[in-house]
């Protein structure tokens, strides 16, 4: 007889979580702040619930999000993530002493047998169980967006189970358990609410405050058109569970710093107007984001005010540097129909109100010489 698995993906995900005592919980290098909120309120709400979770370090948000309690464990990289049992058979052949000697480039091992002569048969080398018993991934697409953790580690991922958690419709589903909520406003709000099904009492303080930080940021504090009824519901609750939203928006979107209207002056310094399309597009090298001591996660935040101050505008872009070949450009319309077909155009991705569109094997003038074009010719 054949046996259906009735049980839904997030009481498969529950189950995974209940039988794992050690999780290791990654997201990729310059992850946005909703995925590190995230990744943090999951690390309390684990330890809360009896879990040895730990935390891969990721310094890109490390400045915003200082006023965060921080997990306990994080690590720099991982580390001896798996041992290794060097085997010795003794049936025929007892070992009557052994010792160990670490020189500069080698780790040896001596050992002492019973008769003069060994067998090499009786050797043996095994891969010994990792200790984690669980991986969670937040807010990525798929596993190339960890990028080297992926490369260092690939056993990690293919011999344990791995449980995906993420909002973009653009996710590739890239693990046995995949948790994507497109309707979640943010990955914070998609993990918090699945976190229910384990209880209320086990979401503390730290952990709600580490969430709904995660909402405010990604919702540029429920003033994005992701925010649903659902979003507010979430916030709500994480509220009532210990969460200060003042305190958040206090530190969040509070009277921009100077490094950030440093970059503004530069944005505003390089503005564009084009009449005919109604856009209003800048550049950002990698150079302005050195000098100013900003990072790309200040960009969305200015592309907004580049919008509030362009009433005649229809189209707001920013195109900044990643790297010297690749380019990244940020869309934002005044309504959603046109930014789905740019959507359409450009073959890139909404996320949080604005379009992401990469320009790979370009300097940062052709990418823009690319974009402009292919809005010239849609236009007609």
């Amino acid at each position: 007889m054949c046996y259906v698995n009735m049980l839904s993906i997030q009481d498969q995900i529950k189950n995974q979580i209940g039988s794992a005592q050690s999780i290791l919980i990654l997201t990729k290098p310059k992850a946005p702040s909703d995925a590190v909120s995230a990744s943090w309120g999951f690390f309390h709400f684990l330890k809360n619930l009896g879990k040895s979770p730990a935390v891969l370090e990721n310094v890109s948000q490390a400045e915003k999000l200082k006023f965060l309690t921080p997990p306990e464990k994080m690590e720099k990289e991982i580390i001896g993530a798996r041992d290794f049992v060097i085997s010795f058979s003794t049936k025929y052949n007892k070992i009557i002493s052994s010792r160990v000697e670490k020189k500069e480039e080698a780790f040896e091992i001596y050992i002492t047998p019973e008769k003069e002569t060994i067998d090499p048969r009786d050797f043996s080398f095994i891969p010994a169980k990792f200790k984690y018993d669980l991986v969670v991934v937040i807010g990525c697409q798929s596993l190339d967006d960890l990028g080297k953790i992926k490369e260092k580690n690939s056993d990690l991922f293919f011999e344990l189970p791995v449980v995906n958690i993420d909002n973009s419709p653009a996710n590739e589903n890239f693990s046995q358990f995949n948790l994507v909520d497109t309707t979640a406003s943010s990955v914070s709000e998609a993990l918090s609410e699945f976190l229910k099904g384990f209880g209320e009492k086990h979401l503390n303080p730290a952990a709600a405050q580490c969430f709904l930080t995660g909402i405010v940021s990604a919702t540029s504090n429920f003033q994005s058109e992701r925010t649903t009824p659902q979003t507010f519901l979430a916030a709500s609750r994480l509220i009532e569970k210990g969460a200060n939203q003042q305190e958040i928006v206090r530190h969040l979107m509070k009277t921009q710093s100077f490094p950030f209207m440093k970059l503004w002056g530069r944005v505003m310094a390089r503005l564009n107007w084009d009449e005919k399309l109604k856009l209003a597009w800048s550049l950002v090298s990698l150079e302005d984001f050195v000098q100013s001591r900003t990072t790309e996660e200040d960009l969305p935040l200015i592309l907004e005010k580049i919008k509030d101050n362009f009433s005649s505008g229809n189209i707001f872009a920013i195109i900044f540097s990643e790297s010297l070949k690749k380019n990244i450009a940020l869309l934002k319309t005044n309504d959603l129909p046109t930014l789905r077909n740019l959507e359409k155009l450009f073959d890139g991705e909404i996320k949080n109100g604005h379009l992401s569109v990469e320009f790979l094997g370009k300097d940062i003038l052709e990418a823009e010489k690319e974009m402009l074009d292919k809005l010239k010719t849609s236009k007609g």
